[in-house]
């Protein structure tokens, strides 16, 4: 019966395709163990190449070590390949300042991920069962009021090589341990599950066994709920992510993001909810900091409706979350204060510069322009009244310019203002002066004002965006 469900289980859901190589994790103890078995059983008729890996955390003195020989010992009698590693998790813990559980399962998948990649595996197998489900669906209950932290353990996901997957997950630890006794298995036992200073123990020992009196196909209920959610949110994420394109602009190299107001507000809520979480994962890179939870994501859909035109929220890790009139920009505040501001001097034409940004600059010399055809992106001065050399640079503190219609100077900063220009967009713009510092060109924006006779000798600069 129990090797029915498991084998039903991974056939609706096509966890394993035949001649593939499975890596099964395992610790000595019932789940991993019965796990290895039953996959050991399949091997036979679907032709799998099975290899078994155990980390030693080196948490519980000789304990772990035992663990490690009995699993050796165990695979030798089944003749199934064994690797096993140790990881220092204390030093871990100092060095990142994290929890043990936090440090022991990184270090973990950081061994699995890598024999994985050795052993280019199709698989790695996982000994998670339903009552663990329960557990983390309630810890996701206690912790989250988002979706993302009530979807339970998934049955696969993508990991290293291939695919993470969990066959047991229909089963009980009851019927697990059940398993092990018909077939002679003897697990190793970890004594800390039994202690309740964590919350998962806490639950496993005092919460679960009273919520399956009340309904013994608990882990059914919860295992198929979890589904349901998985299912609609990677319906969801796959529909965001379909429209991302046209709503954020992602600048991955400088780990920057700019979201169109007007596109999003578009948007279903639900929708607008997994366009910002996978905004932070190209920002985050997928590591979201445990921090940001549900709240975030509230104060930021306020943020959205808030009438202020301009308004900036921090976020953990130093991402800064600034709205600018139409705009939202998404940014690391250290990662800005790290960009060298840019300058050149031109001495020389033509020319052509490659800036910063990726975008190019080019300079020529000419003799008859008809200025009225010019336009945002391209400047044309008398070279008579130029102060050679010339500088294209990025704006400095204090920077003024003239420009025709104006009595005096302005300060860029007031510019920017009156031009709408995003906070964290100023520093990126250009700058044309001439030697006396004299700002000529605002590019994109304000050009200074000029006396102009037709057939003098100019200079032509055209700024060309590379999008």
């Amino acid at each position: 019966m129990i090797t029915k469900k498991v084998k039903s289980f991974i056939k609706k859901y096509q966890l394993i395709e035949p001649n593939k190589t499975v890596l099964v994790g395992v610790s000595g103890g019932p789940d991993s163990m019965a796990l290895l078995h039953l996959l050991k059983e399949e091997n036979e008729i679907n032709g799998l190449h099975i290899m078994a890996v155990g980390v030693d955390h080196q948490l519980r003195g000789d304990a772990s070590e035992q663990d490690m020989l009995y699993v050796e010992a165990q695979c030798e009698r089944w003749n199934i390949p064994f690797i096993k590693k140790k990881v220092d998790v204390e030093a871990y813990k100092q060095m990142n300042k994290v929890g043990t559980q936090v440090a022991a399962r990184t270090l973990r998948y950081e061994v699995f991920a890598e024999v994985m990649k050795e052993y280019e595996a199709d698989y790695l197998a996982l000994g998670h069962h339903g009552d663990d489900q329960i557990e983390t669906m309630l810890m996701g209950l206690m912790r989250t009021t988002s979706i993302q932290g009530l979807k339970g353990i998934p049955y696969t996901r993508h990991f290293a090589t291939g695919k993470i997957i969990r066959p047991l997950l229909p089963l009980t630890k009851e019927e697990i341990e059940t398993y092990c006794d018909v077939h002679q298995i003897e697990p190793r036992i970890d004594a800390s599950n039994f202690e309740t200073d964590y919350t998962r123990n806490e639950l496993r020992l005092d919460v679960v066994p009273v919520l399956k009196e009340k309904n013994h196909r608990l882990h059914q209920t919860v295992q198929q709920l979890s589904e349901t959610i998985q299912e609609d949110e990677i319906f969801l994420m796959d529909q965001a992510a379909k429209v991302i394109k046209d709503i954020v602009q992602i600048r991955g190299e400088k780990c920057e993001a700019t979201i169109l107001l007007s596109a999003f507000k578009k948007q279903p809520v639900s929708l607008q909810r997994r366009l910002f979480r996978l905004t932070l994962n190209y920002l985050y890179k997928e590591n979201i900091p445990d921090k940001i939870s549900y709240t975030h994501e509230e104060i930021f859909l306020r943020l959205i409706g808030d009438q202020l035109a301009n308004k900036r929220i921090d976020f953990p890790n130093g991402l800064i979350i600034e709205k600018s009139y139409e705009e939202v920009h998404l940014y690391f505040e250290q990662a800005k204060k790290n960009e060298i501001m840019y300058e050149r001097t031109i001495t020389s034409l033509p020319l052509e510069i490659a800036l910063p940004n990726g975008d190019d600059l080019h300079i020529k010399r000419t003799k008859i322009m008809d200025t009225k055809k010019t336009d945002v992106h391209t400047f044309i001065y008398p070279e008579g009244e130029i102060i050679w050399p010339l500088h294209i640079r990025h704006r400095k503190q204090g920077d003024r310019m003239s420009y025709e219609g104006l009595n005096g100077s302005k300060k860029l900063k007031d510019i920017f203002i009156d031009e709408k220009v995003p906070r964290n967009k100023r520093d990126d713009m250009y700058i044309l002066t001439d030697d006396d510092g004299e700002i000529l060109w605002l590019v994109g924006l304000r050009k200074k004002s000029m006396t102009w006779t037709t057939g003098d000798a100019c200079i032509v600069v055209t700024y060309i965006k590379n999008d």
